[in-house]
């Protein structure tokens, strides 16, 4: 697994498991085999209503606690300083540890800022390894970091090869925030798998059109959480350290690029 060092220090592998609608025992299961296969990144969020069974798989997984990189994000309901410190106590419970490696604000809420002040808190008495946000654009995060005291380590966003969020991922760099990739395959939105570029390119290394966008992504130094319940698929998306793309093969994939949210976020 490659790492990427956060503002603050802490490691962060650059590949992470998503979880964002997976549930029950097979959910369960499904996590327990991406931490077999060789994940230790596992995203998830109170609003997927699924960090028990992420607390349980890594307690079954036997791997030790420092082993994994837990990452989860607290949403609407927790808007108020009261309502956060309550809930990432409410986290830490349903996750079965004493600590979180990354929380992060869901979406960019009008009471960010006082959702940050039990963030900080809970990061100062050593509950959070690392604290962040979500879904900020340029100028909301400009707004964010006038006033959050603590500069987020992690901004997750969409992003993906038809709206890399380049311009995004600069102003970024330049105020020591990293981003990170939800929608790496875009959710159906688009057939990723059927880009005839992509394809192409993917051929010459005998690799996935799968593989070839998240390369894409972490050559361009942002991480990704790719999701998938069929283990064949784990294994591939983890399967990306064995190749690099060329500068015209990245230029072939820019021009992909269409500007826009899919998802309608910014």
């Amino acid at each position: 697994m490659k790492y990427l060092t956060l503002n603050n220090g802490v490691q962060m592998p650059i590949v992470g498991f998503g979880t964002w609608d997976v549930r029950g025992k097979n959910g369960k299961r499904s996590i327990l085999e991406a931490l077999e296969i060789g994940y230790r990144l596992i995203d998830t969020a109170q609003m997927y209503n699924n960090e028990d069974i992420v607390g349980k798989a890594v307690l079954e997984s036997g791997l030790a606690r420092e082993e994994v990189f837990l990452t989860t994000k607290l949403y609407r309901p927790s808007t108020s300083y009261q309502n956060a410190k309550a809930d990432i106590e409410k986290s830490l419970n349903n996750l079965q540890t004493n600590y979180i490696d990354l929380l992060l604000i869901h979406e960019p809420y009008e009471n960010a800022l006082e959702m940050y002040e039990a963030f900080k808190e809970a990061y100062q008495d050593g509950k959070l390894r690392a604290i962040g946000i979500s879904n900020f654009d340029t100028k909301k995060y400009e707004k964010f970091i006038r006033f959050c005291g603590i500069i987020p380590a992690v901004n997750q966003v969409e992003s993906h090869v038809y709206y890399p969020q380049f311009d995004l991922k600069k102003q970024l760099n330049t105020r020591g925030t990293q981003m990170q990739s939800w929608a790496s395959f875009t959710e159906g939105r688009k057939n990723i798998f059927a880009e005839p570029i992509l394809l192409q390119i993917s051929a010459k290394y005998g690799k996935t059109s799968a593989q070839v966008v998240l390369r894409y992504l972490i050559q361009n130094g942002i991480a990704v959480i790719p999701k998938s319940v069929h283990r064949e698929r784990m294994k591939q998306n983890l399967d990306i350290f064995d190749f690099e793309l060329t500068a015209e093969d990245i230029e072939q994939i820019n021009s992909l690029n269409g500007n826009r949210s899919l998802f309608g976020w910014y």
